[in-house]
Order: structure tokens, then sequence, then C-alpha cells
């Protein structure tokens, strides 16, 4: 089922959110994809006939949604892809959560990720990998890969993820669907299990741009609980125009270096081409401090966790050994919790930040943070967007490269800078390489997403790749 939102209504009117609830749920019972951890049948049913019985003007009035299981749901199991976490049951919703439900959206399930978010394949989960739609032996990207392939496969007309450090543009640009990483502070973080507080933002994923502004338009805006949260309310569905004239384009040389698939870079620099042809320009810009934004990264959001994982103590939720004295139970409740790459995080950041290091590690990638902001911010006085290859190449295969975990890092080359600087970012599909996707990634100003969208939008209106669908499912 590859709905739009439009269409959803129109069958919920005719027939009932039940019955588009319960289509839903049984593609999902009977996928391949492994794409949910936890699947809300009674709940999102329950929920249905509630609608249908009473009635909702909301703008997702029926509509079923998917949610990374990193974001707290009342009353569903909520595991953040870990052992430590397994039959975790929040008792609050976060706040795009709230949301979504006051808009009349139907939770359907909770989708499989990177273990704590840490990772770019799905694969280091401990409820097993996803599968990439489009090809079941490859991978959908990551850590938000079970949203994009829930999506991407037909399983859910629309999901949210979590974005660090690319979380939502990779399976986006991996499982060939739209993924957005807002400006920093534009969703509310609160009930979002924290990775890397100062890089993550929520996000939203849908199979065209139209539909994942709506979705858009209901999770973003102020939330008191969260002290990052900003105080703006747009309405971003209004700005999709089939209009980019005059737009000035961008496009950073440094984001089509070493590594990045020659079909990429061709398919990229096409729709860039089709932009021009639709009037906007495109100029080439230097972004000189990209090539240390991956060693700053990984720095900062290793330090952060392994201060915010440092609350899995075995003692108050989650896995628990057996009682010891509280250093044992402490120790060994991780060391049977968490997984190997969340082990290694860990590690690493608390050696960042340790006396002695603190200095030579974790403030010197900050002062580099402060650098590619700035590259950002000089870029954007005569531009309005920049454009670029999302990944450097198309979804590698399941097992290829979880057992080198530096392959893995670089391949987050192109969109960690954007979580460092804290701009918006989409990705969209430009094209295919051997029947898999390729995605483009549009970069924008600081509370600038009405531009990415509306560029976004404009070049979905002249091509057709968001209208390709997987087979065989």
């Amino acid at each position: 089922m590859w709905a739009g939102i439009n269409e959803l209504r129109e069958r919920i009117q005719d027939e009932s959110s039940e019955e588009v609830v319960y289509e839903y749920l049984e593609r999902i019972e009977s996928s391949k994809l492994n794409a949910f951890i936890t699947v809300a049948r009674e709940s999102a049913l329950t929920r249905a006939r509630e609608i249908d019985s009473e009635g909702h003007d909301g703008q997702l009035a029926g509509i079923p949604v998917a949610i990374k299981d990193n974001i707290s749901t009342a009353g569903i199991q909520t595991t953040c892809a870990s052992k430590i976490l397994t039959g975790y049951i929040p008792p609050y919703d976060a706040h795009v959560i709230e949301r979504l439900k006051d808009a009349g959206a139907v939770i359907i399930g909770k989708t499989n990720m990177d273990e704590f978010a840490m990772g770019t394949s799905t694969e280091t989960s401990f409820f097993g990998p996803t599968l990439n739609p489009w090809d079941l032996d490859r991978v959908p990207g990551g850590s938000s890969g079970g949203s994009a392939a829930a999506v991407a496969g037909g399983e859910a007309p629309f999901a949210l993820g979590s974005d660090t450090g690319g979380s939502v543009r990779c399976p986006a640009s991996f499982c060939g669907v739209v993924g957005l990483k807002p400006t920093y502070g534009v969703v509310s973080r609160y009930g979002l299990v924290s990775y890397a507080n100062s890089l993550e933002q929520i996000g939203p994923f849908a199979t065209n741009v139209r539909d994942l502004a709506a979705l858009f338009d209901v999770i973003a805006g102020n939330d008191a609980r969260d002290s990052t949260s900003i105080d703006t309310e747009v309405n971003y569905s209004s700005s999709l125009k089939d209009d980019i004239r005059g737009l000035k384009i961008g496009v950073p040389e440094e984001y089509f270096g070493e590594g990045t698939d020659k079909k990429v870079e061709r398919a990229v620099w096409d729709a860039i081409h089709t932009l021009e042809d639709l009037g906007a320009s495109w100029s080439g810009v230097r972004m000189p401090h990209t090539g240390h934004a991956l060693s700053a990264y990984y720095i900062i959001a290793m330090s952060e966790a392994s201060s915010n994982l440092a609350r899995f103590d075995g003692m108050r939720y989650g896995l628990r050994t057996e009682d010891s004295d509280w250093h044992t139970t402490f120790s060994q409740t991780r060391a049977a919790g968490f997984g190997d790459e969340v082990k290694r995080r860990i590690i690493l950041g608390t050696y960042a930040l340790s006396a002695g290091y603190h200095d030579r590690y974790y403030l010197k990638a900050l002062r580099v943070r402060t650098l590619i902001k700035q590259d950002f911010e000089r870029a954007f006085r005569d531009l309005d967007v920049l454009i670029t290859p999302t990944m450097p190449y198309p979804a590698f295969r399941i097992g290829e490269k979880i057992g080198d975990p530096l392959s893995l890092y670089l391949a987050d080359v192109d969109t960690v800078p954007v979580n460092l600087a804290g701009v918006p970012s989409i990705s969209i599909s430009c094209g295919f390489a051997e029947g898999l996707p390729i995605g483009m990634q549009i970069i924008g100003k600081h509370f600038d997403e009405a531009t990415i969208l509306r560029t976004a939008y404009t070049f979905e209106e002249n091509t057709d790749f968001h209208n390709r669908r997987p087979e065989g499912l």
C-alpha cells in the first residue's frame, strides 16, 4: 500500500479508519523486512474504531504512523533496539506523539533501528537487521532504517525517525523515500531517548514532499519541556510551490570527493541541471573545514553518549542481572545489555572526556564544530540552498561493512556537517543505480525549511523518481 495522504483521507471517509489500519497491519504481518520491533495491533485498531465512531477533524485523522523505537510512547514498548531496554514501557508520550494524537493519527507500531541510534545500517539492532525493500540482501541505511523501510515497503504511509548524524537522511536515500532533518530546535526532543543531545532532531519520512510537509506541520513547534525548543509556528505545506525561479544553489566541491560513487555523482549533477532548467542557478562553493567534520562529530557524539547512557544501570528500569553490590550489578547489566557498537562508543566517549584528554579531543572538536558552522553561514550569505549527495554510494550489502566500524563511520561524510551546524536538510530520490535509489541532499539556512521543501517539491513535480516502488514485496 503506497497511498498518499489525500487518498487515505478519501478511503477513511468512504470506508473507515479501522479498515485502512487493518490493511497496513496485515501487510506488516506478512512482511519480510523486519521493519518493526513492536506492532501495536490492538491499540491501533481500538484508536481507529474510536475515530470512526466519534469523528475527528485533525489533519491526520485515522491515518497510521510508524514511530522509531527511541521515541517514547505511553503503553507501547520502547526498546531503542537494545536488549537492555527489552520490555520497557514508557509511562508518558514524547511531545511529537502528543501532537500526532492531537491530529488524529494512529500509532501503528515501533520501528527497528540501530541500537540506541548508533549505526548507519540498522545491523546493530538486538532484534536483527531490517532489509532494504529494493533488494533484500542490502541494508536500508540507519539508524532509522526501520522507519524508512516501512514507508518504502508500503507498511506505513508516514514514519518518524531521529537524525543525529544522518540517521533520517541516510535511510531515506538508501530506501528511496523523502526524509527531513529539521533545524535544531524546531521539533521538541522531549521523549526522545538521548544519544547526543546537541546533535539530534526528530524528523519525518514520507513517499513524497507534500505528505512529508503535512507530517512536519503536525510535529514542529515549541515545547516548554525542551529547553532547546524554538518558539516558531510555520505552515510548511503552504511553501510548496512549483516555482524556483531565481533560486541560488551552491554546490560544495568537498562533498563530491574521494569515495563518492560516479553513478551517484552523475545523478546528483543531473538533478542540479534539472533545477537549473526550471529557473535556478548554481555556482561552486568552498566549505574548507568539511574534511574535519567526521572526526569532530564522532568525538562529540560519543562523548555525549557516554554521559547519556550512564543512566542505564540496571537499577531503575530495563534489564537487570542477578542482584549483587551496586558496582557489580551496574557492570554486569551493561555488559549483558549493550551491544558491541554501543560499548565501543561509550568507551571512546569516556576516553575523550577523561582527565588529560578533554582539551585535546572534546574541546578541540567543539572548536572545529564552530568553524564548520561558520562555513555554512558564509555560504548562505549569497546562496539559498546547498546541494550534495546524501550518501556517497547506494545501499551496500548486509554484512559488507559491519565488521569494519571505520568504514561505516566514513559513510556519514556528507551528512554529519549538517548536524554539527544545526541547519535543516532533506533527502529526496534523484536517480537509480542498478535498481537502487540514489538520494540528493538539499541543505538550507537555519529555520528555512520552507525553501528546501519548495526546492524538493519542484524537483518532484518535474521528475518521476519518487513514483517508483520496489517490486516483489
